[in-house]
């Protein structure tokens, strides 16, 4: 804890992923967007965690069950996951950014849209939308823990059902249009 402030005394931003924003002084539910720090980029995913996609649908779990890389079962790894994203999805209720009856397996889009939004209610002074997280990506880029087991950052970007997404792609895809769209909505108030 020491860090983020010593870094924040020297003008350095930190960074703050959703995932880890937890009130760790109460109950550990998610913490209140309100309540993020200002000197921070700020991002839902990051390259060392699976696409926001794949962590809803429990493929990081799967890919490291696989590779041997658990140190619990796999359905307790699961179990702790969705109890994680279910309070993640009571922060997105509670916010205003994601309506009764959604949920992480049959809303994905909606999901991943919601979490965006909410960076944008955070004070943070900057905001990060991961490419692969664009174009609904399920695949991990880089998995921690592995050298030969696993391609690491030789991965194609692809969209949900694996296929190669290119560059030129992106910029009709209809996904990240709107999460680009959600992100601008979300900075262009403080510009």
């Amino acid at each position: 804890p020491w860090v983020r402030d010593y870094l924040r005394d020297r003008g350095l931003f930190g960074t703050s992923i959703l995932w880890f924003e937890s009130d760790h002084d109460g109950d550990g539910a998610p913490l209140p967007a309100e309540r993020w720090r200002q000197y921070c980029l700020s991002a839902v995913t990051t390259h060392d965690l699976p696409p926001t996609a794949g962590y809803l649908a429990g493929e990081h779990v799967r890919l490291r069950d696989e590779l041997g890389l658990l140190t619990r079962p796999a359905a307790e790894e699961l179990a702790g996951d969705r109890a994680h994203q279910q309070a993640w999805m009571a922060e997105l209720r509670r916010a205003g950014l994601l309506d009764d009856g959604v949920d992480a397996v049959d809303g994905v889009d909606a999901v991943v849209l919601a979490l965006h939004r909410y960076l944008g209610r955070t004070p943070s002074r900057l905001l990060s939308l991961s490419l692969a997280d664009a174009v609904g990506e399920v695949r991990t880029q880089n998995q921690p823990g592995t050298i030969d087991e696993y391609p690491n950052w030789r991965v194609p970007l692809g969209d949900p059902q694996g296929r190669q997404v290119l560059l030129e792609d992106i910029f009709t895809d209809p996904r990240a249009a709107a999460l680009c769209q959600a992100m601008r909505a979300a900075v262009a108030p403080r510009v």
